[in-house]
């Protein structure tokens, strides 16, 4: 019993350390990390609980490391307000859904970003289209991650789309993650499938998150980036197709 805990808790750990060490290479992956691994290990609604602390502090720490986070908020609000509308919606589907289909749409969601990033799929995105487009992409974006607890789609193939600087591209997503991770607590909670004492568990995977974000941080320079993506999507991609295998097996 002791031993099978301790195993647990080390595999939660390891899996906050290296989805902190994704994020602090890549600026983004933590929660996209987390739900994929933990998701073999556990239910995607418990999954999704243990990511809110370590996804929302790692995410505020990357937003506010620029000095764009006025003009961010004032040009994408309306994306938030349809990320927070589309997360709080689509909670009960994690939360109510608990196995199969749950796993199923989180394989499926892992799957295709894979995929996008795999194939180097990009859009461009016209300036006179972002007022609608916004809302849209910020509404779609958040019934997926509330249906999965994966925040990365169609938000950051939009954002990259946008033309935006480098370290305004790394604090719009910043905010998106963070006002993703916030929504997604609201609608756990509004479904009872999250509650304080459950942040205890959260506040467990903040500290090697922390440390796997740091640690990325530091190797950042000294690691090819479009060799690590290309891992980190091969990665992604198969934990995607044997989440999605586990329903029909």
């Amino acid at each position: 019993m002791i031993s099978s805990l301790a195993m647990r808790v080390s595999a939660v750990a390891a899996t906050f350390v290296v989805a902190g060490f994704v994020k602090g290479v890549t600026g983004m992956g933590l929660p996209t990390v987390a739900m994929g691994v933990l998701g073999t290990l556990m239910l995607p609604v418990q999954a999704a609980s243990m990511l809110l602390l370590p996804s929302f502090v790692t995410n505020v720490w990357q937003l506010f490391a620029g000095p764009s986070v006025s003009a961010l908020l004032k040009r994408f609000w309306l994306m938030m307000v349809g990320i927070v509308a589309g997360t709080v919606a689509a909670a009960s589907f994690i939360a109510g859904g608990g196995g199969g289909w749950a796993v199923v749409g989180l394989g499926v969601a892992l799957t295709l970003y894979a995929a996008a990033g795999l194939f180097a799929w990009r859009v461009s995105v016209a300036p006179r289209h972002e007022r609608w487009l916004s809302p849209l992409i910020g509404a779609v974006t958040g019934v997926i991650s509330g249906g999965t607890g994966v925040f990365v789609m169609p938000a950051v193939p939009y954002l990259q789309g946008l033309g935006l600087t480098k370290e305004d591209l790394v604090q719009a997503l910043g905010l998106a993650f963070t006002v993703s991770t916030i929504a997604l607590a609201i609608g756990l909670a509004r479904e009872h499938a999250f509650a304080l004492g459950d942040l205890r568990t959260s506040l467990f995977a903040v500290v090697p998150a922390l440390i796997g974000m740091w640690i990325g941080q530091r190797l950042r320079g000294h690691i090819s980036p479009q060799t690590f993506r290309r891992w980190f999507f091969i990665c992604l991609l198969g934990l995607g197709i044997q989440l999605i295998a586990r329903a029909f097996v």
